[in-house]
Parts: structure tokens; sequence; C-alpha cells
């Protein structure tokens, strides 16, 4: 193997003309958001949710869009679009003629429906207490519903409270989680109920079927209708459960569960033999198979998700992906029920395949990151995006693939993006190595660029080949910066045995592939400032920032650390889902083990510590709570290093209102243009 390899073509890379302008925060910002699309039945109409920034009152909006897929030139238009309103998660009825979605006007959210061809929409429900999504049974005959409630609500009529009028402001817990994500534990969970749907709506206040579980459906802080499915005669409903008990935060085993649509039964356990991760159900169209993915190790958080199937008459199982060593992360069914489309992390790409009954794998797109597949008839919508060009939506007939939208054409239009090249090379254990370098559009010919190294998160995750709305790299190209990013071992997208890698392994050959990636990237590209480069990198990330500090404590100008560790023996006490860093240090709890977590503890070596740091953090962040930044900074101050903290009060592990994004990125790159220098200012 060559100590580095350059791809034969650059990813995505817009060749833009000598006279257009950079990228700007401001500019991704103002972009729209394309998700959630829905195909009618007959494959005519593409329907989809559409986020626009409302940036004076600090948020997003979204919007139905519609575009006809049959007629030669169609342009998409609006299909609900009301002013200070949410219109979201679409979804056709059995004869295609109506789109139902979910709405929040008058403030409390219900199931509206307007026809396709447009008109006034009607309200279908009015339900007590709101909800948090829906899904309508595919023969229109019950609506399903999750919201949050008390365990073992019978329907959705939320419970009557009464409250002491001497009641203190405490907050009360005999076991956990007491907060999860960016929330504190509240006694509620998400749980499903059923109800008739018919032409004038959904009658009563729904039954509920998820008996005497006690858990979130779907799953908590980040699922959704992925994690449910109808059967397509509208009698059983298949979701994802976490039972919660005591130890909750120590388990990984959501399993999958079969409920009688009206409630006649208690649900039934149908992954009870697999102790790790069950997710992702989804039915196929005639009723015959359930498709799931499965993790194997329990407490495990990334492992492999294999492409599971059952035989819904015979109850045979089968494990369609064994052999392939790439992790499922969405499932859809042909219209045929022959064939199942997946998408899963490869090589810095997330591609689509085909998955036959056999468990045969074909890769049907090549650069990108796909999502939100919809197949059809006549063939596949998808959309996908890249480091260079946000979501759009595709049309896939076989291998033939084709943009039909533009959403962000006019805005983007003028505006250079970076030139992405991807190298590899020799990293830790002697492995091969992936990393992309990105050279800023507007950089002169024979002038060199300031480094912006990016370390990402996850771990277990990568520096791939898709937009992001806050880790960006085309916006740090843009304001002069060439960014480089390598996918270290733990990454996703090589094989479960790279990922598995990092594990008891934080500070140790990660770092080495980032010091042969860095070293590695300057060889090979003559427009890098070698002696100009910031380092920056969030939650595992953020916490390489702080391990740099004195491991690798004179190679960076500056570094910028948002959300990291910095003392590993507060975070295993502090953090609230408990699998994951006690997976990550061995698979015991620091009382049992404390070395394994200082072995790699920034907080050790400190008195190394000599390299400019800006540190960012949320007060909402949950999962690295923001007194490990606090504490950061305490420690640069100390030690009388330049340094620099932000504090977001009303953020979680990320920075997500549009506001407050702009902050974060005028914050950041006036770090690095005051220590890294910029050549094009």
């Amino acid at each position: 193997m060559k100590q580095f390899l350059v791809a034969s073509v650059a990813l995505a890379a817009t060749c833009a003309p000598v006279s257009a302008r950079d990228l700007t925060i401001q500019d991704v910002v103002g972009l729209s958001r394309v998700g959630s699309p829905a195909v009618s039945p007959d494959g005519r109409w593409l329907v989809w949710q559409q986020r626009e920034t409302d940036l004076s009152a600090n948020r997003g909006r979204f919007d139905l869009w519609r575009l006809d897929l049959r007629a030669k030139g169609a342009k998409p238009e609006k299909l609900v679009a009301e002013a200070e309103v949410n219109e979201t998660a679409p979804q056709f009825s059995a004869d295609g003629k109506t789109v139902w979605f979910q709405s929040d006007k008058g403030g409390e959210d219900a199931v509206w429906g307007i026809a396709v061809t447009g008109g006034t929409p009607v309200q279908f429900t009015h339900l007590p207490g709101g909800f948090s999504g829906f899904k309508v049974s595919p023969d229109g005959s019950r609506l399903l519903v999750w919201a949050d409630r008390k365990p073992g609500a019978p329907s959705l009529q939320p419970a009557m409270v009464k409250k002491d009028a001497n009641a203190g402001s405490g907050r009360v817990y005999d076991q956990l989680f007491v907060r999860h994500w960016d929330q504190w534990a509240d006694g509620n969970r998400s749980q499903l109920f059923v109800l008739p749907f018919g032409p004038k709506g959904a009658g009563g206040e729904g039954v509920a079927i998820v008996g005497g579980l006690i858990g979130d459906a779907p799953s908590k802080p980040y699922g959704g209708g992925e994690e449910v499915s109808w059967s397509p005669d509208g009698k059983t409903v298949y979701f994802a459960l976490r039972e919660a008990g005591r130890i909750e935060p120590l388990s990984t085993n959501l399993d999958i569960f079969a409920a009688p649509a009206d409630g006649s039964a208690a649900p039934v356990n149908l992954t009870a033999g697999n102790a790790a991760t069950d997710t992702l159900p989804t039915v196929s169209p005639d009723g015959k198979w359930l498709a799931w993915a499965a993790m194997r190790r329990p407490g495990y958080e990334a492992d492999r998700q294999v492409l599971m199937l059952r035989n819904l008459a015979t109850g045979d199982v089968s494990a369609l992906t064994a052999n392939w060593d790439r992790s499922v992360a969405s499932i859809a069914w042909a219209q045929d029920s022959k064939t199942l489309y997946v998408t899963a992390q490869d090589v810095q790409e997330e591609p689509l395949f085909a998955v036959s009954l056999r468990g045969k794998v074909e890769r049907l797109t090549e650069k990108g990151t796909v999502s939100a597949v919809v197949p059809t008839r006549g063939g596949l919508v998808y959309a996908m995006n890249s480091l260079t060009a946000p979501d759009d939506f595709f049309w896939l007939n076989g291998k033939k693939s084709k943009q039909i939208t533009a959403v962000n054409a006019e805005k983007l239009a003028g505006i250079a993006m970076p030139e992405v090249t991807r190298y590899s090379f020799n990293g830790a254990n002697g492995d091969t190595v992936w990393g992309y370098v990105a050279k800023p559009a507007n950089l002169a010919a024979g002038a060199k660029a300031p480094i912006a190294f990016i370390v990402h998160g996850g771990p277990q995750g990568s520096m791939g080949n898709s937009w992001s709305y806050r880790w960006n790299p085309a916006v740090f190209a843009g304001a002069g910066y060439a960014v480089v990013a390598v996918d270290f071992h733990g990454s996703t997208g090589y094989g479960q045995a790279f990922t598995d890698a990092i594990r008891n392994n934080w500070g140790g050959w990660p770092l080495e592939d980032l010091k042969k990636g860095l070293k590695a990237a300057t060889d090979r590209f003559d427009f890098l400032k070698e002696d100009k480069a910031c380092a920056l990198g969030a939650s595992y990330g953020g916490y390489m920032m702080n391990w740099i500090e004195s491991q690798w404590p004179d190679r960076f100008q500056c570094i910028v650390q948002h959300d990291g560790v910095f003392d590993a023996r507060a975070m295993a006490y502090e953090t609230e889902e408990l699998w994951f860093d006690e997976w990550e240090h061995g698979g015991k709890a620091y009382y049992e083990d404390p070395a394994a977590f200082e072995r790699w503890n920034p907080v050790n070596h400190v008195a190394a510590w000599k390299t400019p740091q800006l540190v960012i953090t949320g007060e909402k962040d949950f999962r690295i709570p923001y007194t490990q930044g606090l504490a950061a900074f305490t420690a640069l101050q100390r030690r009388n290093i330049p340094s620099k903290l932000v504090v977001f009060p009303d953020e979680n592990h990320w920075v997500l209102k549009p506001k407050n994004s702009m902050q974060w990125y005028g914050e950041v790159l006036g770090w690095m243009d005051r220590w890294a220098g910029n050549a094009t200012k």
C-alpha cells in the first residue's frame, strides 16, 4: 500500500467561476431544508416538508411542498404554507387524493388533511394534550399517534393532577434517568395510542396499545416514525421499545413488539432472545415479512446493525446481511415486497443499497449521503446531500439517477464551494486510514491556506461526504481555511473491527491516526500552510482537543473545544447514558475499574497544557455536562493560557438556533483568525 492515495475524482466539488464569492454561515442559516418525503400510491405526486429559517423568531418554520413527477419540466410548488404555522410529516391516503399532515395551528398539534391538488386544509383531530407524531394505517381505517403521557395511561386524555399550593419546586427521583439529553425527567413516557379514523376524522381519545410496558415508543431522544410500523391490514402495530426499570441508563436493549391495534391483548416481544438493540421495524407491503435492524452486543450503541427478516406466518428469522460488514441505517421495502432498500456508511459515503430476500447486496448510488428513501411503482425517490451541497431529491430508476429538485439553487447561485479531495495513508496498527482535504475555492494560485483540522465526534462517527448545519467544512473553507479531516480508528463505514478499535483506546490509536493523517496531508497538498493550524472538535472531538493539549502540545496555534470530556471520572458519574461511557472504557463502572478511565483522562495532564483554547458549551447539555467545559476553562485560566469561554444557556449538546449558530461561527472563526492567521484577509 502506498503511503497515501488520492481519490480519482473530487467529492462532489462544484466548479465555481473566479468571480464567485465565498460561502458564509449567514448563507447556510438561510438555506431551505427538505425532509419527510411521501409519494402518492400512483407514483405521480411527491410531497415533502420544507424548513425555512425565521431569523427574527430565531427558529425554523415548516411548510409542505409538492412536485408532479409525471409532468415534464414541473417545478416544486407550495401545498400548505400558512404563516406562523408548522406543517410537517405528510402522508398520503390510500386513494392518493388526500395528504394528511401534522399542524400546530391553534397552539396544539393536530392531524389535518388537504387535497393533493390543493384547496383548504381541514382539521381531522382534536386530541387533548396534543401529540408528537402520527401514522395512518395503510387501509386508512385507523390513526396511530405517539404522545407523552404517564405510564399506564389508558387513553390520550391527560391525567388530572392536583397541585398542592404549599408544595416546593424540588424534583424528586428514586432511580435513573433523572435527565436525558436535554430534559429533566417529568414522569411522562412516549406512548402509542390508536383511534378509529374516517372521512370525518378520528373519534374518541384513543386506546393505549403498549400495555403494561414502561418505556418510550418511539425511543428518546432521537426516535420517530421509523420505529413504528403498521401491518397492511391495519390490525397490528409493530414498534421498538426499551423497557425502563432501575438500570435503564445501562441498557441498549430495544426490542420489537407486536400489538393488536384495538388494544385487545398485551404486546408480544418478538426479539426477547436478543439483549442488544433491535430497531427500525418495517413490514413488507404484502404483509408477509417484518424487517428490522439488530445489534449483537448489549451495552454498545455503535455495534453493527444487521438487517433481519422474520416470516410473520411461520416466525422463522434470518440475518440477511450477517456476512456484510456494514451497518444498516435505514430500511424501506420495494412495493413488490421482493427487495429491501437500505442505507449504510461506506468509506466516507452513505450510499443506497438493494438487498434481496436471500441477502444479496447491490450498491445503487456512489457519492454522497442518502436518506429518506421512498420506493414507488416506477423507481425510488430519495434525498441526498454532500460536503458541497445540501439535501435535494433524486429519482432512481434501475441504476440511472437524476436530480429532481434544486430547492436552494437561487440562494447558492454565485457562491463558491471548496474543492474536496480524498486521500489515504498508513495509520495506527498499519491499517489504511482515510481523510479528505477541502481547498478554499478562491485561494489564489500559489497561495497557502491555514489549516482547520476538524476531529469528528461520536467517537463512532465519520467526517464523511455529507452536508452539516452545525460543523460545515464548506463554511470554514469559505472563511479561507483549508479543512483537513481524518476518519481515525473508531470511525464508521470501514467495517466493525475498525469501529471497535477505539474501545479502551481513546487517546491511543486515534491520536496516532490524527498525527499521521495531518502529516500525510501536508506532505501531499502544497497549498496547506503547515505552520498555521487550528484543531477543532466537539463531543469526542472535544475530548481529543483536551487530550491534544498535553499529548501534541506544540503542533497547533490554537484549539477549539466544544462539549468535550475534560475529567473522565466526573463524566462517568455525571452523564446520563451510562452504557456509552462504561462500554468505551471496558464495560465496568468507574469505581470497579478506575484505571481504565484514568488512562486517557485529560485532567491528569493539565500541567503540560500550553495551546490557546476556545471552550464552548451548552447549559442544556446533559450528555457531556457543561461543568466539563467550565472545568477545562478553569484549568486554562489557572495555567495562564490564553483562553475564552462561550456558554449557550439555551442549547444542548448541539447548537441549533439560527442566531446561536451565527454567533458560534463568529466566535470560532474569530479565534482562529487571531491565532492561526488567514491568508485571504
